[in-house]
């Protein structure tokens, strides 16, 4: 199938390298449509991905998709003609409302989903199950107004990815462990060959990186009891830097940096290629995220090790649902070749 017949969306940093290791295997060139969100960090990080991407040969498409009240309305309108004519897409994010709106306008017969962290595995066992698409943190609460009124859309993409004999195929291109995949869905393992490929070995410091985590922003840790574990973890294993989330705020960076002397550090690249191109720590803390999965893969054959701190129910912010605890257990549990501390 020709690059051009390919159509992939991608609405974040970790989306876009994906499609890369994904198009890394497939061996094609294929057009990427950047769904631009409004966090600077978030876009500064997507631009440099997407020069790498311009330079692998494939196209990509910049849509400020979220630039004012009328801009949905155009982006949609401007990706019509692409999308009919699509043989294939791939998407990054299969709970994005956007997302699921273009599906329903794709008469594509082939669908690839890339990771998009540990979000693939709460999609894998929500589409198995035939549930509407909630992300985990949202998980036990009341449908509100818009979950209601978008319904249907999110009915009619979850009907667009579930695989038919003699007809659609759907498939998975993941680093995470996935139980309990749909019949029909075919799962492809992401090795991050491309990223081992093209940066790397990595020169290796003394000291310990703290990888950060958005928990906070997202309302499941409360803040003070976070600083508190990050302060302990650091001064326990002699983290010397703190490799930030694009999603944490200007204002809780800089109580991590004064309260625990951590140098903050924020990427311009996602953390794989950063932790592949070095220098980096011997050892990699992380709070149990995506990270704990990724890095010892793309870190093959390196002396870097990952050690995950698992999340004392204590640390929880009132209301945090049980699927959430259990959820945040299962990241950390289920993660391989890492150790916990």
């Amino acid at each position: 199938m020709s690059g051009s017949s390919t159509l992939c969306f991608v609405e974040s940093p970790v989306q876009l390298l994906n499609v890369l290791e994904w198009a890394h295997i497939d061996g094609g060139e294929v057009t990427i449509v950047v769904l631009s969100p409004t966090d600077p960090m978030t876009r500064g990080q997507l631009r440099r991905v997407a020069e790498l991407a311009r330079g692998e040969g494939h196209s990509v498409r910049w849509e400020e998709a979220r630039g004012g009240a009328a801009a949905p309305f155009q982006t949609i309108g401007g990706l019509a003609g692409p999308l009919r004519a699509a043989d294939r897409i791939v998407i990054g994010d299969p709970f994005s409302r956007y997302v699921q709106l273009l599906l329903t306008i794709t008469r594509a017969r082939d669908l690839v989903v890339v990771d998009d962290g540990t979000a693939t595995m709460e999609f894998v066992t929500q589409l198995a199950r035939g549930e509407r698409f909630v992300r985990w943190h949202r998980r036990g609460g009341r449908p509100g107004p818009r979950d209601i009124a978008f319904g249907p859309v999110a009915s009619a993409a979850r009907r667009r990815l579930t695989p038919r004999p003699g007809g659609r195929t759907v498939s998975l291109f993941t680093s995470m462990p996935v139980d309990g995949v749909p019949d029909g869905v075919t799962v492809v393992p992401n090795a991050y060959a491309w990223t081992r490929a093209r940066f790397g070995p990595p020169r290796l410091t003394r000291g310990a990186d703290l990888v950060g985590t958005s928990l906070v922003e997202t309302g499941v840790v409360d803040m003070d009891r976070y600083v508190q574990a990050v302060r302990e973890l650091s001064a326990a294993h002699g983290a010397t830097r703190y490799f930030a989330h694009r999603r944490e705020s200007a204002d809780k960076l800089h109580r991590l940096a004064v309260e625990t002397g951590l140098e903050i550090v924020r990427p311009d690249l996602p953390l794989e290629l950063i932790a592949r191109r070095g220098p980096i720590g011997r050892t990699i803390l992380s709070f149990p995220s995506t990270v704990v999965h990724t890095l010892p893969i793309a870190l093959a054959g390196t002396d870097v090790k990952v050690a995950v701190c698992e999340i004392d129910p204590a640390w929880l912010s009132e209301g945090v649902s049980d699927h959430a605890q259990g959820f945040l257990a299962g990241i950390a549990g289920s993660a391989r070749g890492v150790r916990a501390v």
